[in-house]
């Protein structure tokens, strides 16, 4: 699989997946773990989700300008992996729930979360531009594509087993002090301690409580606080988990350290071996069309990535959480998206060789501007199913404690496998087609300009929380498809001058 490919890669793809099982492990349980530890509602967390998913890709412009101007793109990258387990380690540490003085923790666990980030703007952009330099020579320029293909493919293995190192360590300790998962008592628990419960409500409360607690609940005052507690452990238990990660990925990195390319190649002056000259023009007309394609994806973007959000506080209050009689948490819904790309990539793979063996392979963009299209196929599904099925409003499924309509989880599955296709045609080629036609003297800031203009569409996730709780669940799905369109609309129409610029 990887005999056409330079030897870098697969130490690279290495290295990324320790650190992607630390950060998914994270993203599995961070809003459900910011709903049971602070009581907060989906448009608060909605916010602080958003507010650190825009962070995390910011700041791989920062660290990308960091890189360019030291050239020290390895040192820069091994202390992105040092100041990500720092932030894992705030957050990992625990602290009582119910929480007494909200602000001080509140603010901790921001403060953890900004840690992160700025250890992953240090360390993600970075590798990815490390990556592209080794595909910048006519023996493996031709197999970019499939280069970075393959390099998404293996990030994600680590993704795959995060969500599920998550919920098993959370459900572990949760077991340990005799209770039981339930999706919907940490809310139950908040609003009874809150005294915010309708009379129907407080009875779905007692009904869960009793059946959660292997001892008898004579006080549900009490339950609710232990069970809270306990569950909130659980989660910082599990943020542990990622400082392990971590340290595995930083094992691989200095392992493998001196197998990547060195930058400092790329960037001699004018007439010195390796030099790398490119006019004025051309440097104006790549940066243009870089540009150009940031500003599509962002839509995309903010589409996609609903995936740890509204598509979360979905699994958790609209899906029936038993498969072929089998329960299963919320948070496992997140392993489907790593699982799918490991599964689907060498097929996406084959459909480029066989395309490109007749001739026929689409351009990069427009393998980009299909990507949209097939994104917003998916949320078509969601928006029927929804419709259809005639799901309650979510104030609605508030007063009652729970849904009094749930829809298979095969559902979601299904939104997963498409979405999942959207990206393989997007991500790892959005990252190729920015190594590509970046100037070599801006390769880390416009591999931090992509991540950039992900971040703008991760700031807007909040929108998708205050529809979600707002209006019909159709609806809030509509937004996206119409979201994903525009993003497509608009790349086909940039597509000649995109893909005469990327020649």
């Amino acid at each position: 699989m990887f005999k056409k490919h330079p030897k870098g890669l697969l130490a690279a793809a290495l290295a990324n997946m320790g650190e992607r099982f630390g950060f998914y492990t994270m993203m599995a349980i961070l809003v459900l773990f910011l709903q049971t530890k602070f009581g907060l509602d989906g448009k608060d967390t909605g916010l602080i989700y958003s507010t650190f998913y825009f962070l995390i890709y910011i700041l791989a412009f920062v660290g990308g300008l960091i890189a360019d101007k030291t050239r020290n793109f390895k040192g820069t990258i091994l202390t992105g992996i040092i100041v990500m387990a720092l932030g894992y380690l705030i957050l990992a540490v625990p602290t009582p729930t119910p929480v007494a003085n909200l602000p001080f923790y509140l603010t901790l666990t921001c403060f953890g979360l900004f840690i992160i980030a700025f250890g992953n703007g240090l360390f993600k952009g970075n590798l990815q531009a490390l990556v592209g330099q080794m595909y910048d020579n006519e023996t493996y320029s031709k197999m970019r594509d499939s280069g970075f293909s393959l390099f998404y493919m293996f990030i994600n293995v680590g993704a795959i087993f995060a969500p599920m190192a998550a919920v098993h360590v959370r459900n572990w300790w949760v077991s340990v002090n005799g209770f039981t998962y339930n999706a919907d008592l940490p809310a139950l628990c908040h609003s009874y301690l809150n005294q915010t419960q309708t009379p129907e409500a407080a009875a779905t409360f007692a009904d869960l409580a009793a059946k959660s607690s292997v001892a008898p609940v004579t006080d549900l005052g009490t339950f609710a606080n232990e069970y809270l507690n306990i569950f909130t452990t659980g989660f910082h238990y599990a943020f542990a988990v990622a400082i392990i990660a971590m340290a595995i990925s930083l094992v691989i990195y200095i392992v493998n350290k001196n197998r990547f390319p060195d930058p400092k190649a790329k960037t001699k002056g004018a007439g010195e071996p390796g030099a790398i000259e490119m006019d004025a023009k051309e440097v104006r007309q790549r940066l243009l069309a870089l540009f150009a394609v940031f500003a599509v994806v962002i839509f995309f973007w903010f589409s996609f990535h609903q995936n740890g959000l509204t598509l979360t506080f979905f699994a958790k209050e609209y899906t029936d959480l038993n498969l072929f009689g089998i329960p299963i948490a919320a948070e496992l819904f997140q392993s489907l998206n790593p699982l799918f790309v490991v599964l689907l990539t060498p097929i996406i793979l084959a459909v480029f060789a066989w395309q490109r063996g007749r001739g026929k392979e689409p351009s990069t963009p427009k393998k980009i501007a299909i990507g949209m299209g097939i994104a917003a196929a998916a949320y078509v599904v969601m928006a029927v199913v929804s419709y259809t099925a005639n799901l309650p409003l979510h104030k609605e499924i508030i007063e009652a404690g729970t849904s009094p309509v749930k829809v298979t989880p095969m559902l979601l599955m299904i939104t997963y496998l498409i979405l999942t296709v959207a990206e393989l045609y997007i991500s790892p080629l959005g990252i190729s087609f920015v190594s590509k036609v970046a100037p070599p003297q801006y390769q880390g800031i416009m591999q931090g300009g992509w991540l950039g203009a992900t971040a703008l569409g991760n700031q807007l996730l909040f929108i998708g929380a205050i529809l979600y709780e707002s209006v019909p669940l159709w609806l809030t799905w509509t937004v996206f498809v119409v979201a994903c369109l525009i993003s497509m609309c608009t790349m086909l129409v940039m597509l000649k001058w995109l893909e005469r610029v990327a020649k």
